[in-house]
């Protein structure tokens, strides 16, 4: 008989929650050894040390580029996903400030986009639309191209949504920005690993990207930056790389990074089909078990890996501490918001009002994710739900 915590029923533990962090794979971790070791010297150093730990930075910078189809020079090492969007944001305000004051995003975006859209907004002048979705997150183009004005200097629209998966027409939008003279950024941490991201492809401008997301350590993270695209550093002092994101290199975490980066690269054509197996088996089995239940976002288009379920009458935290008392680890939505009592913000811009938006869970799978893992999960909901329900 399963072991049991207050009576519910406790099995091996699941994880599914791949959207807010990954494990760190082995190969990642004896990439990062030798530099938390024998190998730690500082990367901007000349001697023998410095110069063993520059080599790692270098062949780092070389791996996270080839997996965005990047030119090694135009990627910028930082400490994660949301100082790329800041830096991003802030850096080509910043140098444009002179041309306009007006940016161009959604109300769906991180909030590592949002907020500096705040603080530009608040402190600095700029005037920011952000624009609507519809019922299904959805952005539309035209929509975006009509808020495009002479004085915007820069839009940035998300890859894909970290909560509910969509992923947006970031090619078209990209190009859109580009007919009227605008820099495009967008935010690909939720993607890089799980879709194709080509920089040259999507015309982009500007692309941020983390290493916490695809199996790599947590603190590191990178902005993919055009050449000739105008832009200030949000940190000053040292010089590193190349003047534009100065402080002592995280030789570890970047090792680790491109390590991480070269394994999705490698692997992501087997992957993107697994990991849809794997959501479309917990979506049909949780449709076809449960009445009052509904799919959140896009289902043409979005993330392999990512399910986001509503269930009518319930608390999404509920169900989530009741799922995590089974050793099933999901989540309501994002992690960065975990503690709010506010409701999923993107849920809310999609036009759902706060209770329904309280019913929520959102399902990732990633690497090391199992069809028993998918049906262990799915069996889980199908009787905490019921169990719940039954008590209400």
């Amino acid at each position: 008989m399963s072991p049991a915590v207050d009576g519910v029923p406790v099995s091996r533990n699941v994880y599914a929650d791949h959207n807010a962090t990954t494990p760190v794979r082995p190969e990642v971790v004896a990439a990062m050894a030798p530099f938390l070791g024998e190998d730690y010297g500082n990367a901007s150093s000349v001697h023998a040390p410095g110069r063993r730990a520059a080599a790692a930075v270098d062949d780092a910078r070389d791996q996270v580029a080839a997996l965005i189809g990047a030119r090694p020079a135009d990627v910028v090492f930082t400490s994660g996903g949301t100082e790329s969007d800041n830096t991003a944001l802030c850096g080509v305000a910043d140098a444009l400030r002179g041309k306009g004051r007006h940016l161009v995003t959604t109300t769906v975006e991180h909030k590592a986009v949002l907020d500096p859209a705040k603080y530009l907004e608040r402190v600095h002048g700029y005037e920011v639309t952000r624009l609507p979705v519809d019922a299904r997150g959805r952005i539309d183009p035209e929509r975006f191209a009509a808020a495009l004005t002479p004085s915007t200097v820069l839009a940035s629209v998300m890859f894909a949504n970290n909560e509910i998966g969509n992923l947006y027409p970031v090619a078209e939008l990209a190009e859109a920005a580009r007919r009227a003279g605008v820099l495009f950024h967008t935010d690909a941490v939720q993607a890089i690993g799980k879709v194709p991201v080509d920089v040259d492809a999507l015309g982009v401008d500007l692309l941020s990207v983390s290493g916490h997301k695809l199996n790599g350590p947590k603190g590191v993270g990178a902005l993919f930056v055009r050449k000739g695209v105008p832009f200030e550093p949000l940190l000053h002092g040292g010089g590193q790389e190349r003047g534009r994101r100065c402080g002592t290199y995280n030789t570890p975490g970047i090792a680790g990074f491109g390590k991480a980066a070269e394994l999705a690269a490698r692997e992501l054509p087997e992957a993107a089909p697994r990991l849809a197996a794997l959501r479309d088996r917990v979506e049909a089995r949780a449709l076809a078990a449960l009445d009052g239940v509904w799919v959140n976002g896009d289902r043409e288009a979005r993330l392999p890996n990512t399910l986001h379920l509503g269930f009518q009458g319930l608390e999404g935290e509920t169900l989530l501490m009741s799922l995590d008392l089974r050793g099933v680890a999901v989540s309501s939505g994002s992690a960065c918001s975990a503690g709010s009592l506010d409701p999923s913000h993107v849920l809310l811009a999609c036009g759902q009002d706060k209770e329904r938006a309280r019913c929520t869970l959102r399902i990732s799978f990633g690497h090391g994710s199992t069809e028993d893992d998918a049906d262990r999960v799915a069996q889980a909901i199908v009787e905490e739900v019921t169990r719940l329900r039954a008590l209400a």
